[in-house]
Parts: C-alpha cells; sequence; structure tokens
C-alpha cells in the first residue's frame, strides 16, 4: 500500500472508532461527501485493501500490444544497443525509431521497457554541489566558447577537437571540427557566427594561451593574443573561466554531442572530418537547435550589425621594423618594399590573413611589396685612402724576446 492509502486507512479508522465524523473525513482526505462514504463502506467490508485501487497490478488498457514491445526492444538490441558508452539512451533511441522504421513510442515508456530488459543503465557520478548561473536574458549578450578534444569518429579517424560555441540566452549552437584548438579554428567559427547572427556583447572562454596571452606586458594590448585582438576589433569582450563549472553551459553541451553526435555519424557511417563538417551544418545543427534552443526571456537581439571587412578583423597581426634596405622581416620572410613612403627604421604593421596573404600597412595605408629570398647585399663605399702596410716588430720586440729568453728560465729552474 501507498503512503496515500495509509494515511486513507488512518482517517477511516478514526470514524470507526466514532472520532471523526464521515463529513470531517470528507474534509480531511480531500475528497467530496459521497466519495467518502463509498471509501467508507470499503474500508468497513474489506479493510485497509479495499483503499486500493482496482486497476493496480493489472495490464494498462492503454498499453502497447506485447508484440510491439517486444518488436521495439528486438530493433533497439539490435541496432541501438552495445556496450555501455556505445549504446542509445531511450531519448535518442526514440528519436531513430520514428525516423528509419516509423515506430513511434515515446522515450518514457520506452526507458522503463529498456531498464527491465536491461538495455539501458546510467550511472550518475557525485559532483561537488555548485549554484547553476542564470541564464542571460538577451540572445547575443554572452557566448560561452570552448573546445572538446574527443574520439568522435572513434576508430575511423583519429582524435579530433570540436570548436563549440553556445549562445548563454537561447542555447543556440555552432560547431566546427579541426584538427587542434588554435586561433585560426576559434576565428573561423567566429566569423561565422558574426556572418549569420551579428556581433556579440561578449564571449566566455578559459585561460588557454589561444584566447588569453599570459599577463607579462605591462600594456594592454601586449597582454591580447591574437584572438583577443580580433575581439577588441569588433569590441567584444573577453571573459576568462576559473573553473570549468563557470562555463557549465558549453560543458554539458560537450556531453550531449558526445553522446547524440558521435552516435548519429556512426549509423551514417562517417569517416572523415570533411564528411562530418558537412552532416553538422547540414543536417545536425540544424535539427540540434530546432529540438534544445529555447527562447530568450527578451525578445530584444543583443546582436551588433557592422559593416567592417571580415578580412582585416579576422587576420593575424604585428609590427615590425623597417631596415635600411626598406626590408620587412616576418615569419623568416622578407618583403622588399616597392615605394618608399615610409623612412626606415619606422614601425609597420603586417597582417596575415586566413588564406596565408600578407598585407603591410603604415598610417592605415596599404604598402606594395614583393617577396625576396635572401637580404640584398649592401655597396661598400671605398675611400681614396689605401690601407696601411703591416710593419713586422723588431727582434727586441717581447713576444720574440720570450721565445729566446723562455728555454734559460726553464734550465735554471732545472
Amino acid at each position: 500500500m501507498s503512503e496515500e492509502g495509509v494515511r486513507r486507512a488512518g482517517i477511516l479508522e478514526g470514524v470507526r472508532t466514532g472520532d471523526l465524523k464521515q463529513i470531517d473525513a470528507a474534509e480531511l482526505l480531500g475528497v467530496g461527501y459521497r466519495q467518502a462514504k463509498r471509501l467508507w463502506r470499503r474500508y468497513a467490508k474489506m479493510g485497509s485493501a479495499g483503499l486500493i485501487h482496482g486497476n493496480a497490478g493489472r495490464r494498462s488498457n492503454n498499453a502497447r500490444p506485447e508484440g510491439v514491445r517486444q518488436r521495439v526492444l528486438a530493433l533497439v538490441r539490435e541496432h541501438f544497443g552495445g556496450e555501455a558508452g556505445k549504446r542509445f539512451g531511450p531519448t535518442l533511441a526514440s528519436e531513430h525509431l520514428a525516423e528509419e522504421f516509423g515506430i513511434r513510442v515515446d522515450s518514457e515508456t520506452l526507458r522503463r521497457w529498456m531498464l527491465g530488459e536491461g538495455l539501458w543503465s546510467r550511472e550518475r557520478k557525485s559532483r561537488r554541489h555548485r549554484r547553476r548561473r542564470q541564464r542571460k536574458e538577451h540572445f547575443g549578450e554572452l557566448l560561452q566558447l570552448d573546445g572538446s578534444f574527443h574520439e568522435w569518429l572513434e576508430e575511423r579517424a583519429e582524435r579530433g577537437c570540436l570548436i563549440n560555441m553556445v549562445d548563454d540566452a537561447t542555447g543556440t549552437v555552432l560547431a566546427w571540427f579541426t584538427e587542434e584548438e588554435t586561433t585560426w579554428a576559434v576565428a573561423d567559427v567566429v566569423r561565422a557566427w558574426v556572418q549569420k547572427y551579428g556581433i556579440p556583447r561578449a564571449i566566455y572562454t578559459d585561460w588557454k594561451s589561444v584566447y588569453h596571452a599570459p599577463p607579462e606586458g605591462e600594456d594592454e594590448d601586449q597582454r591580447l593574443s591574437h584572438f583577443g585582438h580580433m575581439c577588441a576589433k569588433l569590441g567584444i569582450e573577453l571573459i576568462a573561466a576559473n573553473s570549468p563549472q563557470a562555463k557549465g553551459r558549453v560543458e554539458r553541451n560537450h556531453g550531449t554531442h558526445q553522446d547524440r553526435l558521435i552516435k548519429k555519424m556512426r549509423r551514417l557511417g562517417i569517416g572523415t572530418y570533411e564528411e562530418a563538417n558537412r552532416y553538422l551544418l547540414n543536417s545536425y545543427l540544424p535539427a540540434h537547435n530546432a529540438r534544445f534552443a529555447r527562447p530568450a526571456a527578451h525578445a530584444v537581439d543583443f546582436h551588433e550589425r557592422s559593416g567592417m571587412d571580415l578580412d582585416t578583423v579576422f587576420c593575424l597581426e604585428c609590427e615590425r621594423t623597417v631596415s635600411n634596405d626598406w626590408v620587412v622581416r616576418y615569419a623568416n620572410r622578407l618583403f622588399q618594399l616597392e615605394q618608399e613612403p615610409v623612412a626606415a627604421g619606422q614601425t609597420v604593421q603586417v597582417q596575415e590573413r586566413r588564406d596565408g596573404g600578407i598585407v603591410i600597412l603604415w598610417r592605415g595605408e596599404v604598402i606594395g611589396y614583393r617577396e625576396i629570398a635572401c637580404m640584398p647585399q649592401r655597396a661598400r663605399v671605398r675611400s681614396g685612402k689605401k690601407r696601411p702596410s703591416i710593419t713586422p716588430p723588431p727582434a727586441t720586440h717581447p713576444w720574440k724576446r720570450e721565445r729566446t729568453v723562455a728555454p734559460k728560465t726553464r734550465a735554471l729552474w732545472k
């Protein structure tokens, strides 16, 4: 008997002993007077067993036929089962049953079936309790950016990195597979976001050197990484998280992708990261955002629209000094300036674009150049004076005198 049944039995026992009237018992039971009289008659006749619902322990009238249940479990066992970590969860399995076999089963119903057959079990690890931060209220107010290294294609390819960007207010996701978490990798994802939605107000990252340079210089510009300079040009505030839990939304999003995305790509037989990226953009991310993204608390979009040339924003930029031969050295490459609007010894800006092109700027203007293989030879200026000849030292010079004195000195020592 349930706790509710035990409580009802105690109230009706008061009616039997005369401590309560039936109308008072109806109020305590939370039912009408006529229903209280029915319960009392059943209790008086059968005792506590009369309070148990008649359908308890019986098969529901809305239950699926046993043949359907067995067929669904057979499909789950054959196509979506396996060892822990590779098998599909109830929610994902119910989606694929509807997509691939046209069988619609509620995820909770499938979960009970799979638990009963031993096809699903989930062990939760005890974690330190932390207070969850509330979502931002506007789309584009804060993005969380992080890279997830994982065996995304399992044994079909090497380990890769998923650059994952999540909007904090809505949960909208944009992601891309790369080999490593490099400056260009994260810049490509941010640029794709800016082109699609606009410029966000802030991005939340960890303390990796890709995002934040070590605080060595006193000048604020010297403490910015290349990615930090790109965000500064767009007016994006770059915030560093001091723990993984601080950017928990993107961390939990990693876990979702490591479960659903891996299993979906396994079903499709995707074997390269080029195919995986096409699948991400064309199929997975639109479906994922349609299912899991939610409206922001406020409808105002905080993304900014700007007509800036993104090629000049998403580039590696540094300063170099012009040599006396009007040569600029960058990344072990030499660039001979064709024009001379800048004097030797002055500083120019060198930009390396995403396609590998080099642009040299001085005071915001582009300077023409040509790449050379080696430094040009400087012309020697010869004077009219002849180089003086060296006069040999005389025999009494100390250097020569030591040669004759040294043997006599050695003889005296002996």
